[in-house]
C-alpha cells in the first residue's frame, strides 16, 4: 500500500513539471495535426501529367522518390509550383524540390521570414501552430545527418528563437553542425504538435504517438532520397517521440540520443531497436520528474540509469535544461562525435 501512495503521489508531481523548454508555463491542451498536407484534395484531382499522382495519405517515401525520379525537370517544378504545401511536405521529393517549393509556400503566411534567402526549409506545415523543418549544411551531398527532435513550446514561430538559442531546435541544430564541421547536415525538427508548458499534453504520450508516426515517416523519406541513416538527438518530451518512433523498430536511423529525458515509454534500451545514448545535467531541474509511467500519465525509466543499458554520455558542463549544445560543453562534443560517427567519451570515462 505504501508503495501504491508512492506511485501516486509521484504521478501528481509528473503532471506539475513540465516537459519541454519553457519551465513554469501554465498548460494548455493541443490537438495534434495529423494527416496528410494541406492541398492534398487538389493534388489527388490533377491530371496535368496523365496518371494518377502518389496519394500523400497511402504511398510510401520509396514510391514518392521512384515516381519523381520518373519525372522531367520541367514536370517536377510544374507539381511544385501546382501543389507547394504539397510537395514541400512529401517525404519522398528531392530535396532540392522540397526548398524550392517551401519557399513558395511560405510567402504571404505569417511565417514569411523562412522564405529569406538562403534558408533551406524541408517542411513546412502552416495548420494549428505551425510546423517546420530546416537544414543547416548540404544534406544532398552529406556524409553524416543529423535531426534535432525538440520538446515542449516548440513551433513554426518559435522553433528559430534567439532569445534563447541553445534551447531551440535551430539553435542546437546550428552548434551542432558547426561542432560536427564539414560533411555533415543537420536538420531542425519541428515536425510534430508539441505540449504547451504544463499540463496533460506534456504528462501524456498521445501527442508524441502522433509525433512518432510522422518522424518515421520523415526518415523514411530522408532513407528513399539517399541520405545517410540519420542520427537523432532528442530533447525532453522530443525523446518521448524518438523513443515511441524507435520501438516500432520502421524509424530508420542509426543512433538516438536523449538529453534531458522525462523518459521514453520504454523499460531499457533493447526496446528502442538501435544504438541508444542518454546525457542529463546535474543541474537539469528535469531531475525533478519522476520517472514512472502509471494509468498513462508519466514516461517511464530514466534512459540516464545504469539499468536502462544506455551509452550514457558527460553533462558535467551544461547548465539547465537548455544548456546541451552550448558551444565548449562535453555534452556538445560527445554529440559532435556522434555526429561524425566517431569514438566517444562515456560519463564515466573511457571511450566508446
Amino acid at each position: 500500500m505504501r508503495r501504491y501512495k508512492r506511485t501516486l503521489l509521484a504521478v501528481a508531481l509528473a503532471t506539475t513539471v513540465v516537459t519541454g523548454t519553457a519551465g513554469w508555463a501554465s498548460g494548455s491542451a493541443q490537438r495534434a495535426v495529423t494527416g496528410p498536407p494541406p492541398g492534398t484534395g487538389a493534388w489527388v484531382e490533377d491530371r496535368s501529367l496523365g496518371r494518377e499522382l502518389p496519394h500523400p495519405a497511402t504511398a510510401d517515401p520509396r514510391q514518392v522518390a521512384a515516381f519523381f525520379g520518373g519525372l522531367s525537370a520541367g514536370q517536377r517544378e510544374g507539381l511544385a509550383q501546382r501543389h507547394p504545401l504539397v510537395v514541400g511536405n512529401l517525404d519522398g521529393v528531392p530535396v532540392s524540390l522540397r526548398y524550392r517549393a517551401n519557399s513558395h509556400a511560405v510567402r504571404g503566411t505569417a511565417f514569411e521570414r523562412l522564405a529569406a534567402s538562403g534558408r533551406q526549409i524541408l517542411a513546412f506545415d502552416p495548420r494549428g501552430r505551425g510546423q517546420v523543418a530546416e537544414v543547416y549544411g548540404d544534406l544532398e551531398g552529406a556524409s553524416t545527418v543529423s535531426v534535432i527532435v525538440p520538446g515542449a513550446d516548440i513551433d513554426a514561430g518559435t522553433f528559430d528563437r534567439e532569445d534563447n538559442p541553445y534551447g531551440t531546435p535551430a539553435g542546437m541544430a546550428k552548434s551542432l553542425r558547426t561542432a560536427a564541421g564539414k560533411g555533415s547536415a543537420v536538420i531542425a525538427w519541428t515536425g510534430y504538435t508539441t505540449p504547451l508548458g504544463v499540463g496533460l499534453g506534456a504528462a501524456t504520450g498521445e501527442l508524441a504517438e502522433a509525433g512518432a508516426v510522422r518522424l518515421t515517416r520523415f526518415t523514411q523519406g530522408l532513407d528513399a532520397v539517399g541520405t545517410p541513416a540519420a542520427k537523432l538527438f532528442c530533447h525532453s518530451y522530443g525523446s518521448v517521440v524518438c523513443g515511441l518512433a524507435a520501438a516500432t523498430g520502421e524509424l530508420t536511423a542509426s543512433d538516438v540520443v536523449v538529453l534531458g529525458s522525462p523518459g521514453v515509454r520504454a523499460s531499457s534500451a533493447k526496446e528502442l531497436n538501435t544504438r541508444v545514448w542518454a546525457a542529463k545535467s546535474a543541474s537539469d531541474w528535469i531531475s525533478k520528474v519522476p520517472n514512472v509511467h502509471f494509468l498513462g500519465l508519466g514516461h517511464g525509466s530514466d534512459p540516464t540509469a545504469p539499468s536502462f543499458g544506455a551509452h550514457r554520455l558527460p553533462a558535467h558542463q551544461a547548465r539547465g535544461h537548455s544548456g546541451y549544445f552550448a558551444p565548449g560543453t562535453d555534452s556538445l562534443h560527445a554529440f559532435a562525435a556522434i555526429a561524425k560517427a566517431r569514438p566517444v567519451a562515456a560519463a564515466t570515462g573511457g571511450v566508446r
